[in-house]
């Protein structure tokens, strides 16, 4: 995998982690210590996450890896034998 490949799954897993979090954040079962906690680790996430999109934006966008392949008329030869 190219490094902006694995850019991109960090970004996709954070954002996963953080809608999941956010939905279990919701749960009236948590205590008050697991929802500080929680919160905490969301802060933590999103910080990671902003720093990915920081570091995604900055990055020069990629060229296409080979131009596209043009078509010449290929050179003859003709070949005798004595």
């Amino acid at each position: 995998m190219t490094q902006p490949e694995v850019s991109d799954q960090n970004i996709r897993a954070l954002r996963e982690w953080l809608r999941n979090a956010w939905q279990q954040l919701g749960d009236p079962s948590l205590t008050a210590f697991s929802r500080r906690e929680l919160r905490n680790q969301i802060k933590q996430c999103s910080a990671d996450l902003r720093m990915h999109l920081q570091a995604q934006s900055e990055r020069p966008p990629e060229l296409p890896a080979a131009p596209a392949k043009t078509f010449t008329r290929p050179r003859l030869r003709l070949l005798t034998w004595n």
